[in-house]
């Protein structure tokens, strides 16, 4: 993988030596001493010599080549490439600095040496330097390489050769129609759930790691049929690195469902969350799957609040460890064996094949198919990652035997890799050179962590991974990426919004092993965790705390460090105090969201490099003056702060891509003004390579200015008032990349007049929150783009006339929110209505009384909450209709509500959540649906379990 460190320095050399470059440091080199002015030079030579090297690197990683003298030099052009990158970044840095300044006096600055930065003579000196050892380098190799080169090796194909581009629905996760080979683990595992036997059982589920344990499970677990047995359910994953509060508190997570806007189970403390599950599961028949439990220890703490209430309650755990099985009774132990050669050769063609008519395997391929089969050893995690990269490459025999070839090397070498890892090793190989970084940085993520697409995708940017391609932004670039990760079955998506856009996604485990180990050899990432559960790599670029109950261990070195993210949340601030900023000047991302700070030290303004900054979830006032120096800024991110105001002089940053910044002040969402946005700075406009804008307040100047912000994509403005509208309207007319816009009024009595609202591009998403003018649903935007509108939201509008007839129009639609929109008392879905959307939320409609659902309306719909609606008293008409439907959520209604609920026949729901709000808990009450796998319900002091 050193030959990706080589191409990002080689990017960044052809950068700091391109024409445009060179022409802005002329003023700075041409009146200094000869060795600055041969810096240019330097880095043309070092550019040339590293891209022979990389060359000869991808010859060597073809050739499998495991020598020691080859791997030394290895690791001797990896030193070498980062010194060198460390130079292209400071010179750059010294670039940027002058393009900062206005006078000749101000020039004469960047002379002097900076406390924690070379001067232009060090960084020349530096650059011949290393420019003499790179020389040295290759006359090395050649002295010592030639007799390893010259070996015969295992013929290998050049996996970048046969790269495709991604095709939507091209999608290479398990589908249940792909599962094979399960029907009988699957059947023994459904009737040790079967309710006949009423004490607590726990069903051990087990095997080596990539056998399909949890999709097996998993498979049981959606079945409606079983799940609809048992009145409440949660899965929990189990890392190694365990805390039991966390596995509580997530199992409590998971009681309650998606709606947890009035539940904080963060700030339960032990005692609370076992008294709290306790109640729950004594009462209840229950669910609770245990995912990938590594020790008999955990299980014995968890089962302190497994109550036995002889009500037919389960708990399925899967494992790779006998012992931890051995818990189960006898007849309760699954063992999940490898696939038969039937079942690996059928699932190998439906993932190698995916668009071939029954998945057969064309003849010429059939015996090379089956010796790659074969070595897969009736793995399902092995054969799903082959099969999936075989799909990308051409059905050409010797295509496939050279790929066969290369297998056996793979699964011959390593033998730090167990036989499933290597497998996916060769998959990580075969990577484009473009994605082996980005699927290395995944290493740092916790085991079973959820992962935001966006974050990512803006944490790959920061940190240099992705390029432009054509007229398309980073950030596109970086979707297509992730989209070839998942493609690769080198991610698992866990969810996807209503029009079927990743939203976040996690590794399997192996897999995350696999980045682990490939991190650590390549020095790519330390994951800092002080149970000794992962160690520490050597001189580490970037480093992942996940767990710091002692400190971070002085032995690292901070001076080259590149990234540091903190997931502890309990770490203290003079723990990253101590460790940065002050010493690691090339920092390109920090993140420390979460963490209990309050303030940040000015000595951020000496973090020249940094590009990514998060500060959500912190109690953060304040920003330093100092922040204004940090001109390679990207994203900040300081959402559920308690700072909304920025320095002067901070309209500098005129690289900033994302700006997130927003104050919570209310949890509940339930008020007109549930958070509070900043006030836009004089030069703001100045930002011109702004994508993300979320919270700004509306004012005069900034309103007319906003066209100057031409490259916004998402834009949230607050606080808007009727006199701001005429030109907010003609701002927007003119913002040619905006696909998400999110508009609210100054209170809910000021009008909004958008009548005039017309956009060059249409939207993927429009929220518009407070009173419209008439008209509004008429405007020139929905005329024109109303069609291409896949989520609206509507609130605190006060709509006299039903407002669904106009809206069932943007017939794309895939999710409806109406929250206070309106002030009728009938909603009619008349048939054909709205036939794409897929998730409908009403909440707060004051006078709504009747929901009626004609045939043929919402035949999309899978998900419907309905919130506080007061009047409504019956279960909506033709509800019956809805069979697509997955979740119905009916929270703080009325108690008539929930009688009539507990009457209707809702039994083609998969899941049931209802809850009513009394005056008190003990006034509260609750009647079991039929069928339903959970409910709750909402008192005034919060969420009240029975």
């Amino acid at each position: 993988m050193v030959d990706v460190v080589v191409l990002l320095v080689i990017k960044k050399i052809g950068i700091a030596v391109a024409c445009e470059t060179l022409k802005l440091a002329k003023p700075l080199l041409g009146k200094n001493s000869e060795l600055q002015m041969a810096l240019p030079d330097n880095m043309k030579l070092i550019k040339d010599e590293l891209e022979i090297i990389n060359a000869f690197l991808k010859e060597v990683g073809m050739k499998d080549c495991n020598s020691e003298v080859i791997q030394t030099w290895i690791r001797q052009v990896r030193r070498l490439a980062y010194d060198m990158e460390d130079i292209v970044d400071q010179f750059m840095y010294r670039i940027s600095e002058y393009q900062q300044r206005d006078t000749w006096n101000c020039v004469k600055k960047l002379f002097k040496r900076h406390p924690s930065l070379f001067s232009l003579d060090e960084i020349a000196i530096r650059a011949d330097i290393i420019n003499k050892e790179v020389v040295e380098l290759s006359k090395r190799i050649s002295r010592w390489a030639q007799p390893i080169t010259g070996m015969n090796f295992n013929p290998a194909v050049n996996c970048d050769s046969e790269q495709q581009l991604y095709h939507p629905g091209h999608d290479h996760s398990i589908n249940d129609n792909e599962l094979v080979g399960i029907d009988k683990n699957r059947e023994i595992l459904i009737n040790s759930l079967h309710l006949e036997d009423p004490p607590l059982r726990i069903i051990a589920v087990w095997g080596m790691g990539g056998l399909g344990k949890s999709t097996l499970v998993n498979n049981v677990y959606k079945n409606e049929e079983v799940i609809s047995k048992f009145n409440c359910h949660a899965w929990v994953s189990i890392s190694q690195s365990y805390k039991i509060n966390d596995i509580w508190r997530n199992m409590l997570k998971e009681i309650h469902g998606n709606d947890n806007r009035a539940f904080d189970a963060g700030s339960i403390d032990s005692a609370e969350l076992r008294v709290r599950l306790t109640k729950i599961l004594e009462k209840k028949r229950y669910l609770i799957i245990l995912d990938d439990v590594w020790t008999a220890e955990v299980l014995f703490k968890i089962r302190e609040i497994l109550v036995d209430n002889g009500l037919g309650s389960r708990v399925i755990i899967t494992t790779r460890i006998e012992e931890v099985a051995s818990i189960a009774e006898a007849g309760c132990k699954i063992k999940v064996e490898p696939l038969n050669d039937h079942d690996s050769w059928l699932l190998f063609c439906k993932k190698a094949f995916p668009k071939t008519k029954n998945y057969i395997c064309p003849p010429e391929l059939h015996q090379c198919g089956k010796d790659i089969v074969e070595k897969c050893d009736g793995l399902p995690l092995a054969l799903v990652a082959i099969g999936s990269l075989l799909s990308l490459k051409i059905r050409n025999n010797k295509v496939w035997r050279f790929f066969y070839y290369q297998l056996i090397s793979e699964l011959h070498n390593n033998e730090n890799l167990n036989h499933v890892e290597k497998i996916l090793n060769l998959s990580y190989k075969c990577l484009p050179d473009n994605l082996k970084n980005c699927f290395l940085y995944c290493a740092m993520f916790p085991e079973d962590y959820l992962i935001h697409r966006k974050i990512l995708i803006r944490l790959w940017i920061s940190e240099g991974f992705i390029e432009h391609k054509g007229g398309c932004s980073l950030e596109d670039v970086g979707e297509i990426y992730l989209t070839e990760l998942i493609q690769r079955s080198m991610f698992q998506v866990v969810a996807r919004n209503s029009f079927d856009r990743i939203q976040c996604l996690c590794m399997h485990d192996l897999v995350r092993e696999l980045a682990i180990y490939q991190s650590k050899k390549e020095n790519f990432c330390a994951i800092y965790d002080d149970t000794g559960v992962v160690q520490v790599g050597l001189h580490p670029r970037r480093v992942s705390v996940l767990q710091c109950n002692n400190g971070i261990q002085s032995s690292m070195d901070p001076s080259r460090l590149r990234t540091f993210i903190a997931f502890d949340t309990r770490m203290s601030s003079c723990s990253w105090y101590s460790f940065i900023p002050s010493e690691s000047k090339y920092l390109t991302v920090l993140d420390l969201s979460g963490l209990p700070i309050e303030d940040i030290p000015s000595s951020i303004g000496e973090l020249f490099n940094l590009r990514y900054l998060c500060l959500n979830d912190t109690n953060v006032k304040e920003l330093p003056k100092s922040i204004t120096k940090l001109h390679n800024l990207q994203t900040l991110s300081l959402e559920r702060t308690r700072a909304l105001n920025f320095p002067h002089g901070f309209s500098k940053l005129k690289k900033l891509r994302h700006l997130l910044i927003w104050k919570l002040l209310d949890a509940t969402y339930r008020s007109f003004h549930n958070w509070e946005s900043m006030e836009p700075f004089d030069g703001f406009w100045y930002l011109k390579e702004l994508q993300s804008l979320n919270e700004v307040r509306a004012t005069k100047m900034f309103v007319a200015k906003l066209v100057d912000l031409s490259q916004l994509r998402s834009l949230t403005i607050t606080y808007l008032r009727s006199s701001h509208c005429a030109q907010l309207c003609n701002s927007l007319s003119k913002l040619h990349h905006l696909t998400k816009l999110h508009i609210r009024a100054i209170n809910e009595a000021e009008l909004l007049l958008l009548e005039d609202l017309t956009l060059q591009n249409p939207l993927e998403k429009l929220e518009l929150v407070g009173r419209l003018s008439e008209g509004t649903l008429e405007s020139p935007f929905f005329s024109t783009h109303g069609s291409q509108l896949l989520l609206m939201e509507l609130a605190w509008c006060q709509f006299i006339d039903n407002p669904v007839p106009q809206l069932s129009e943007l017939s794309n639609l895939t999710e409806l929110r109406l929250t206070r929109a309106y002030t009728g008392q009938q909603l009619n879905f008349h048939g054909k209505m709205f036939q794409k959307l897929k998730k409908v939320v009403l909440w707060d409609l004051p006078q709504v009384n009747q929901i009626c659902i004609h045939e043929g309306a919402l035949v999309s719909l899978e998900y419907l909450h309905i919130d506080s609606l007061k009047k409504l008293w019956d279960v909506p008409l033709g509800i019956q209709f809805l069979s697509s439907i997955k979740e119905a959520y009916f929270t703080r209604m009325h108690s008539e509500f929930a009688r009539n609920l507990q009457m209707g026949k809702l039994d083609q729901i998969p899941k049931v959540y209802w809850s009513t709000e009394g005056v008190s808990s003990v006034q509260s009450e609750t009647t079991k649906l039929p069928g339903p796998p959970q409910w709750r319900i909402l008192s005034g002091s919060g969420w009240v379990f029975i």
